[in-house]
């Protein structure tokens, strides 16, 4: 017991001495962080990092810990690329479009700390929170009328250090503009996002008004405010007529009353801080299975037998594989025992899959509270 209780005693003093050094380690972590922002340097340097393994494995006298001390460097590394991405980014928030966009009201809601950082496309977005250039991302999933986003969901899959920490409910309601003194009679043109065009459909095929899908809806509201047209609208929130100093020519133009759109807040899966599953947190899958019969139906069966409520299910054409896809679930967590029993799924889903990834556990709904 003697012996026991001295080993414990050390291996506490090593302890004490140890969070010292990684406050140290840290500190300097940070250092090297800002060298690189001013230089423009990426924060992974894979040589670098395999150079300093080797040479200090190397020191170590008894050969049979160098596995373990290897294996011990890796994940000091791994976590001072998670902090270097955090000090470079944790301020910036992306989005696409421009100011008063869906996404832009999206993320100032979830995100009113942040800096928000526009982009012209959702593959920008992810580029950035991916190379850590920004903390969050903020894009589109899905609406409750015009469906899928699908580009979004296949830019995940594109971007495997990518993970949803947020899905947040926001209400839409489009509304149609103009410029001051326009009247709905003037209106020769409606552009807009083609998604709050198809939103807007029926208002639009009954006052027989051509239209144009343009990037967005506020830079569809900005450039009929910069136009000088009055016979060009555009459909956009009631936040960006106030931005851009446009009328509301017709509210709620979208025909329904429950439009709703769904927003993923990303981040970057090794810079976020992990959420554990519980009753009513949502866990999203990426897989593929053989292309044979009965493999998905295997999978699906599965979820059911351990008790998970599948509450989505999509499926997308695998890259370079003509006629085969990979299948997105978001699977409500367990009332009891959520960690334990999801990750016994996640261990089932292995057998099944031919590939299997988590893109997170997550919050959803209309619940406004920052992250």
């Amino acid at each position: 017991m003697d012996d026991l209780q001295q080993a414990r005693a050390a291996i506490d003093e090593i302890d004490a001495e140890m969070a010292a050094l990684f406050e140290r380690r840290m500190q300097a972590v940070g250092q090297v962080a800002r060298y690189k922002a001013a230089t423009g340097k990426p924060v992974f340097d894979p040589a670098r990092e395999d150079a300093v393994i080797a040479k200090n494995t190397a020191r170590l006298q008894d050969e049979t810990l160098r596995g373990y001390y290897r294996s011990f460097l890796q994940q000091a590394m791994a976590v001072s690329r998670a902090y270097q991405r955090q000090l470079l980014g944790r301020d910036v928030a992306a989005y696409q479009g421009v100011e008063g966009a869906w996404s832009h009201i999206a993320l100032r809601k979830l995100l009113p700390a942040a800096k928000p950082r526009a982009f012209a496309t959702w593959a920008e977005v992810c580029d950035a929170v991916a190379a850590g250039d920004a903390g969050y991302g903020v894009l589109p999933f899905e609406n409750s009328s015009a469906g899928d986003v699908s580009a979004v969901l296949d830019l995940l899959y594109a971007h495997p250090e990518l993970a949803i920490v947020r899905m947040f409910d926001l209400p839409i309601r489009q509304d149609l503009l103009a410029l001051p003194g326009a009247q709905l009679s003037d209106i020769r043109l409606v552009i807009s996002h083609q998604q709050a065009l198809a939103q807007s459909s029926a208002f639009l095929q009954s006052r027989k008004l051509p239209t144009r899908a343009w990037g967005n809806t506020a830079d569809a509201a900005r450039h009929v405010a910069e136009s000088g047209d009055k016979t060009l609208a555009a459909i956009a929130s009631a936040q960006t007529a106030e931005l851009y100093g446009l009328e509301i020519l017709a509210p709620g133009v979208n025909e329904d009353g429950d439009n709703t759109t769904r927003f993923l807040v990303i981040a970057r899966a090794d810079a976020a801080a992990p959420v554990p599953p519980a009753a009513g947190r949502r866990m999203a899958l990426l897989f593929t299975v053989d292309h044979k019969p009965g493999k998905l139906a295997e999978v699906i069966r599965l979820i059911g037998e351990q008790g998970f409520n599948m509450e989505n299910i999509k499926s997308r054409p695998l890259p370079h594989v003509p006629f085969e896809y990979y299948f997105y679930v978001q699977l409500v967590c367990p009332d009891t025992d959520a960690p334990a029993r999801c990750a016994a799924l996640c261990d089932a889903l292995q057998n099944l899959c031919r590939t299997l990834r988590s893109l997170g556990v997550f919050e959803t709904g209309p619940d406004e509270t920052p992250l």
